[in-house]
């Protein structure tokens, strides 16, 4: 069963009593480890229900759930493999109500947040309010509520944000609702604060092991350790030189307690990588060498030294974007010796970028070229308006409460139900502190809505009882899509696609969507794909509503890009976890990569700041299997104007033999690298932090 590990993954597989962090360098082979660690722990007599494997997306959980098959076949069913906010769900469905939380609650998506943040702080205005979010979202990954929010406050920005807070709180329980941040923060407060909770579930969970460890922040450490309790059976699986999160709450310092929190924990390294060429892999140990080390490491690669990594320079974004069409037209074809490294399908080429705006270039030349390409981390399937539209009415059947929810199906398709008479519905409901939907059926509504618009809205009332009464006894794929169907057409919802696009082609585009959106339930009803982890394994059926409960953790972390024949272009934090045949890395300049904030002041952050961008950029040189370019711009916009530009840092600290750049001139280089050796030796050293 453990065939064809090395010694280290052995070592990690194998270490079944205590704490254990294994330091898994890019490409070094962490989901076999973690799959063969779950085939040994169920070998040696551990349930498969008492082992759980945590991860951050979907994806990632079913890669994981299909590899765990792979190995010890149908006993990968009960090994609870899902996502951090996945296990919230599970735990808060189970024992929220010791919280207060019903177990139909709703989870919020992000524009229902800053709907709820715009009303709760009187403001149109979408940045201020998104400014808000961050800020709260942020707070609430550091464990604060609204009170301690408030006392940490250090201005009066966010002593506002902080009101806001507390109000946006009071929402959330008035709609049974959360976010997802609360889908950590409860069951950590849950775990906190009811012991017997806290027993079940550390009796029920004999192992836990946590991929991409480096990702948790702080309140996921200390679920983390609520979960494993006293006994500490757990693994722990990371890579410090890849935490390029701490803009969303991630934190090294995690990394750091654990040996302090637990004393007996066993450090594994995995320093072999079974994706790059050794070439590849040295530019990639030297740009993160300047890196302070909490857990020193050297990659190595047994695939030979490989392509020499190529620096090209060009004179502006669109003649940089010329040369990577030129590029992988030259290695698609054979023209170029590094050719011979193999990967000619479109989609063994990728180009990853800094920013987003990086893009456009690009996709111009890639056009003009006619080359296929995707624009990864793009708008997502679930944030198209049409796809949130269903999901509104999903939640309301799900919890009535839901009063976003309610307003969004209530008007969309409209039914004669207006602005002012909403208005008015809510004003009644905030007097007597009930949602928007128990209201319909108040007796003293009729007092305040005239008797056509009462009529209305007494009318979508019953319809949604009667949806989900249909949904809670429809099961199954055949009876899922009818109903489905069914109900799409008695609400006339194509109509009112067609009605509201000036263009038939996108309406039809859209109406497309949808269709597909009910393909994509109706296969879950029919037990042919986990809920959680969008696995196809044959379970029970299920009914609509059980799905329709998931379906807005599913839309925040499902990745549904097919694997079409296509050059990716994709920014670096997008590109984590990713790899292909030839990579390119465009716009590799001071400015941008490591991007420079003019308005930075604090010295230790900016250290930091570029830290996490050199981390950025080993991150996007790992990511190449055979062949890396990096390309640089001697000008570029801003604004309106062509500025200056020079090459970034991580250029030079790449420390490529000069013989073997074959872009660039020799002499060039040379001056490159004494300019930011020169640099180097005006600029204080950064601190071991």
């Amino acid at each position: 069963m453990s065939s064809g590990l090395n010694s280290a993954q052995l070592d990690a597989v194998n270490h079944l009593d205590g704490p254990c962090l294994v330091l898994a360098g890019a490409g070094s082979g962490k989901t076999r480890v973690i799959t063969h660690k779950i085939a040994r722990l169920i070998q040696v007599g551990v349930a498969p229900e008492r082992i759980a494997a945590i991860t951050f997306t979907n994806k990632a959980a079913s890669e994981m759930r299909e590899r765990a098959r792979q190995l010890v076949g149908k006993a990968a069913q009960s090994v609870l493999i899902c996502t951090f906010h996945a296990l919230g769900v599970r735990m808060l469905r189970q024992d929220g109500e010791s919280l207060g939380l019903k177990p139909q609650f709703s989870i919020l998506d992000s524009h229902d947040v800053l709907g709820i943040l715009k009303d709760a702080g009187g403001t149109s205005d979408v940045a201020l309010a998104r400014q808000w979010q961050w800020t709260i979202s942020r707070w609430k990954n550091m464990g604060l509520g609204a009170q301690e929010a408030a006392a940490q406050a250090a201005s009066d920005v966010e002593r506002t944000a902080a009101l806001i807070m507390a109000r946006y709180e009071e929402r959330l329980t008035a709609y049974q609702s959360v976010d997802f941040d609360d889908l950590i923060g409860l069951p950590l407060k849950l775990l906190q604060e009811h012991e017997a909770v806290r027993e079940k579930w550390q009796s029920q969970l004999a192992h836990v092991l946590v991929d991409e460890y480096q990702d948790t922040n702080a309140t996921q450490y200390e679920l983390l350790k609520l979960l494993v309790g006293a006994r500490a059976s757990f693994t722990a699986v990371g890579d410090a030189d890849q935490s390029i999160y701490g803009w969303r709450g991630a934190t090294l310092d995690n990394l750091r307690r654990l040996p302090l929190d637990f004393p007996r924990l066993r450090v594994i390294k995995l320093e072999q990588n079974y994706r790059s060429t050794s070439a590849i892999l040295r530019a990639a140990n030297n740009v993160i060498g300047p890196n302070p080390k909490l857990f020193p490491k050297t990659l190595f690669s047994e695939l030979g030294e490989g392509e020499p990594v190529r620096v090209v320079d060009a004179d502006h974004e669109d003649h940089e974007a010329e040369r990577v069409v030129a590029r992988i037209q030259s290695l698609r074809a054979g023209h170029d010796p590094a050719s011979a490294a193999g990967g000619r399908e479109w989609r063994d080429f990728a180009v990853l970028y800094r920013a987003n705006h990086q893009s456009r270039a690009l996709e111009t030349a890639l056009r003009k070229a006619n080359i296929p390409y995707k624009v990864s981390g793009g708008q997502s399937f679930f944030e198209r308006a049409e796809i949130r539209d269903l999901c509104a009415w999903f939640r309301l059947w799900v919890n009535n409460d839901d009063d976003p929810a309610f307003l969004r199906a209530i008007t969309t398709p409209k039914r004669g139900v207006g602005h002012q008479t909403l208005a008015a519905l809510g004003s009644f409901a905030s007097k007597f502190r009930i949602s928007l939907f128990e209201a319909l059926f108040s007796h003293s509504l009729p007092s305040v809505i005239s008797a056509r618009a009462l009529t209305a809205l007494q009318e979508f009332g019953r319809e949604i009882n009667d949806l989900q009464y249909r949904a809670r006894h429809t099961e199954g794929s055949e009876a899922a899509r009818a109903f489905l169907l069914e109900w799409l057409r008695d609400i006339g919802y194509e109509r009112h696609l067609f009605d509201s696009e000036d263009s038939e082609k996108l309406a039809a585009a859209r109406w497309s969507n949808v269709l597909e959106f009910v393909d994509w339930m109706a296969l879950r009803c029919g037990g042919e794909v986990d809920d959680e982890t969008g696995v196809r394994v044959m379970q029970k059926r299920t009914h609509v509503l059980d799905v329709a409960q998931t379906v807005a953790l599913i839309s925040s972390l499902s990745e549904r890009e097919k694997d079409a024949n296509v050059v990716t272009l994709s920014t670096l934090h997008a590109a984590k976890g990713l790899e292909w045949t030839h990579v390119i890395l465009v716009g590799i300049n001071e400015g941008l990569l490591p991007f420079s904030n003019d308005e930075e002041a604090d010295a230790q952050k900016l250290v930091e700041r570029v830290q996490e961008e050199r981390r950025l950029m080993y991150v996007g040189i790992t990511r190449a299997q055979r062949t890396l370019a990096v390309s640089w711009v001697r000008q570029r916009k801003r604004g309106r104007e062509m500025v200056k530009a020079s090459p970034s840092r991580f250029i030079a600290e790449m420390s490529l033999d000069v013989a073997t750049v074959k872009e660039d001139p020799r002499a060039k280089l040379r001056a490159l690298r004494a300019e930011f050796a020169q640099r180097a030796a005006d600029t204080p050293a950064e601190p071991l932090t």
